[in-house]
């Protein structure tokens, strides 16, 4: 069975992961039983990777046995689906600069699962987790007026020739003024400058407002 569920529900698209960590909840998702496995909830309007899918991101965006570099993992309401998605053989690095935030993500998220490595870290720092090896995905959800800069930064270090970036542009962290489809249009050429292949660009609306995902990948 499929580790991510997507259905529908009064016109609207459901998505649901199947569940690393049967019995727990990360934040308050629904736990639903499908085909005899349980699955739990994932809310576009709670998780900017579940608004991309709903955009049209593929459904095999993140593959199972995947290792996945998350940047920016808050208190782990994404990273706990990524979770689910990469399974027992894959592995997410979660980097979170706040202490405390960084602790509510261990204990909702990496405490109850095995393949989640939590790092308290600044991003701009890639070499503070170098001992990680290459990841075959670098996933960047950072308020950060140079958050482009720091995606690329830490693919150079970390993300594998022909692996992929999926990067959060937040336009009101880069420029509060501007607009955003301009913004995005920059923070795209950015990538393509430093050696990246741009598969794909979703507006994050109405899921989450001056958002949005670029999907690329990392030529070397």
């Amino acid at each position: 069975m499929r580790n991510l569920w997507r259905g529908e529900e009064a016109g609207r698209v459901r998505l649901a992961t199947r569940s690393l960590a049967p019995g727990t909840r990360a934040y308050n998702e629904e736990l639903l039983k499908i085909g005899g496995e349980e699955y739990r909830t994932w809310d576009p309007y709670r998780s900017k990777l579940a608004a991309a899918l709903v955009k049209g991101f593929p459904d095999g965006v993140i593959q199972e046995g995947e290792r996945v570099l998350y940047l920016g993992t808050s208190t782990g309401t994404t990273p706990s689906h990524v979770s689910d998605l990469i399974g027992e053989r894959g592995l997410l690095i979660g980097v979170e600069f706040a202490p405390r935030v960084a602790r509510e993500f261990v204990e909702n998220v990496a405490r109850v699962r095995g393949n989640v490595i939590p790092y308290v870290a600044d991003a701009r720092e890639p070499d503070a987790y170098s001992t990680i090896g290459r990841v075959d995905l670098v996933y960047c959800d950072i308020a950060q007026q140079d958050q482009t800069e720091i995606a690329i930064q830490n693919c150079r270090v970390h993300l594998r020739t022909g692996g992929r970036l999926m990067l959060v542009v937040k336009s009101r962290s880069i420029d509060v003024v501007r607009e955003p489809e301009e913004i995005f249009r920059e923070e795209r050429k950015k990538l393509e400058e430093a050696g990246f292949e741009v598969i794909q660009v979703v507006g994050l609306e109405p899921f989450e407002k001056d958002h949005a995902m670029i999907l690329a990948r990392f030529r070397g």
